[in-house]
């Protein structure tokens, strides 16, 4: 299996950070295990739902970095920042 380089990271997520490829990369997952954490963030309970496991290892890896990508239901819509004096 092809471990993740930088072209996959950005054609399977878009324009992140430098830091951000480089944490995907160095968690030596494949393609495949990329695909397979962001159906997780996309289709967590439908996929629970069909009896699938929980991600673990390098997949479950890779969820904890894309759910930091995604924008926290709590901040849509927020308040604008403060301004500092």
């Amino acid at each position: 299996m092809k471990r993740i380089s930088r072209d996959d990271v950005m054609a399977a997520i878009g324009q992140v950070d430098d830091a951000t490829i480089a944490e995907i990369i160095g968690t030596g997952a494949t393609v495949e295990e990329l695909a397979e954490a962001k159906a997780w963030i996309a289709n967590d309970e439908p996929l629970m739902n069909i009896g699938k496991p929980l991600a673990t290892g390098k997949v479950r890896e890779l969820v904890d970095i894309l759910s930091e990508l995604e924008p926290d239901e709590d901040d849509e819509g927020g308040a604008a920042p403060a301004i500092q004096s």
